[in-house]
């Protein structure tokens, strides 16, 4: 290709990708970068040091599609530009607000309206039938359960920088971004990549209520309250117990204390919009929940992908956090609950706020949380 038959490629890809940018903002995505496909290089040995260490629990997933997630060609050999786009949804609420309300249930707030991989997909397929239209090529479209490596790639596509809670952070929306992926076999023009400004701050390592932060930029998820309340599916180690005090579904901390959010101004997105239910749960509601109870409450929202037992599992952690032994009659019936791990939970949040052992108990798990729920 000739000088200037390159400067007119050049030109045409320039073009495409400020078009595109509008377009993405008319189907609701608040940031677009662009990233070659060779972009994040150190991210594949990132990931498989992370994975050596353990350091991924029981997402055996991870590990089993590293090989597929450490660059967008391992994934698909034949694409040449990765496009990064976020969907704002910084919070209108407080995320810490419930902080100190033992009788109420924290939940994460990208999970207090509709799913979001949902809707982030919907508007994808809609920006790239609109990308076909205008510059017909293959394209592959991906929210977050792919093996793709969404922050990296957002980093090296300039939407922010992947801060020192792992998460990324942008100057225009700090740590308020869902993402999304557009694979496509079009070079097209990249945008400048993400510039790392957290600088002396720790402050999101200091906010861990579990100390999840071995070093700045790590994250070990076993110790996470994310991962623990969502992604852990057997009894919560009891060492973390204290520290997840009322979350019931992910954790915010680190993410809130960010010094960047000064500057995200609260999302007016509806499809994101907290639900009524949700803002502010009773823990004395949610531990009364069956399966069917649990599925109506929580249809299109993403806690209802952990189901009822994992959840009430939750719930009874951050009752027996809550120092209100008036939650007792709640949690009496969960002591022969169907789920072992809600029998266990149940059984060491019932010692913690007070209420008395039954002598000779026949279930081997709950007599063994009668003793954990004093250390």
């Amino acid at each position: 290709m000739s000088a200037a038959e390159r400067g007119e490629a050049d030109a045409l890809s320039s073009d495409l990708v400020s078009r595109l940018t509008a377009a993405a903002r008319t189907h609701g995505f608040a940031a677009l970068g662009i990233a070659p496909a060779t972009a994040a290089p150190r991210a594949g040995k990132r990931l498989r040091d992370w994975l050596a260490a353990g350091c991924h629990g029981e997402m055996l997933w991870m590990a089993t599609t590293a090989d597929r997630r450490a660059s967008p060609a391992a994934l698909w050999p034949e694409v040449r530009s990765v496009i990064m786009m976020g969907v704002d949804y910084a919070p209108p609420l407080d995320p810490l607000r419930l902080a100190e309300r033992g009788d109420r249930g924290a939940i994460s707030v990208y999970a207090l309206g509709g799913d979001y991989h949902d809707t982030v997909k919907r508007r994808l397929k809609a920006l790239a039938r609109w990308l076909v239209a205008a510059s017909p090529a293959p394209l592959k479209v991906f929210v977050d359960t792919a093996p793709v490596m969404e922050k990296p790639l957002a980093e090296a596509a300039g939407l922010g920088w992947q801060g020192k809670h792992t998460n990324l952070v942008s100057r225009d929306h700090g740590s308020w971004l869902f993402l999304g992926a557009i694979y496509t076999t079009l070079a097209l023009t990249p945008t400048a990549p993400g510039r790392d400004t957290c600088g002396s701050c720790d402050a999101c390592q200091r906010a861990c209520p579990t100390n999840a932060f071995p070093a700045p930029y790590r994250l070990d998820a076993r110790r996470c309250i994310s991962y623990l309340t969502i992604e852990h599916a057997g009894p919560i180690p009891v060492e973390f117990r204290v520290g997840i005090g009322n979350r019931i579904y992910g954790c915010d901390d680190c993410l809130s204390v960010c010094p960047w959010n000064k500057f995200a101004a609260a999302a007016h997105d509806m499809a994101f919009a907290p639900r009524a239910e949700l803002v502010a749960p009773r823990l004395a509601d949610l531990l009364a929940l069956d399966d069917s109870a649990f599925r109506a409450v929580f249809a299109g929202s993403p806690v209802k992908r952990v189901g009822r037992d994992r959840f009430v599992r939750n719930v009874c952690v951050a009752a027996g956090n809550s120092a209100d032994p008036a939650l007792l009659a709640a949690l009496a019936p969960l002591l022969d609950d169907s789920a072992a791990v809600v029998r266990g939970a149940a059984a060491w949040a019932w010692r913690r706020l007070g209420g008395v052992a039954r002598s000779g108990d026949a279930d081997p798990l709950v007599a063994a949380e009668w003793t954990a729920a004093l250390v």
